[in-house]
């Protein structure tokens, strides 16, 4: 599966639109994740752990739409749009969408 950010492939053309795509994730970071990352705030430097939830939520969201073109009969997934926000006390939602395509190789 080709999957891109930009509507276009170089060096292939767009046989089919199938339809538009999506796969969402919410994970919860646990409170010794939220403790850490505080202390991690406060002194400076980056939060591993929710760098990890981060890549968890996007590869599960991404996995989610492919699985979805997959059902449409694509090969490729073009346009995607990534979206984080942050729901509730500690919750994360990772959208990934865009739009499952057939295409063929010049």
């Amino acid at each position: 599966m080709i999957v891109t950010t930009t509507n276009t492939l170089d060096g292939y053309s767009v046989e089919q639109y199938l339809g538009i795509v999506s796969g969402e994730t919410i994970i919860g970071a646990n409170l010794f994740k939220d403790f850490f990352a505080s202390i991690t705030d406060i002194v400076g430097g980056r939060s591993s752990a929710y760098e990890q939830v981060l890549r968890e939520a996007k590869a599960t969201a991404m996995t989610e739409m492919e699985m979805q073109a997959r059902a449409f009969g694509a090969n490729a997934i073009v346009g995607i749009d990534l979206d984080y926000e942050t729901i509730r006390d500690g919750m994360l939602m990772v959208t990934a969408s865009g739009t499952a395509v057939k295409v063929i190789k010049h």
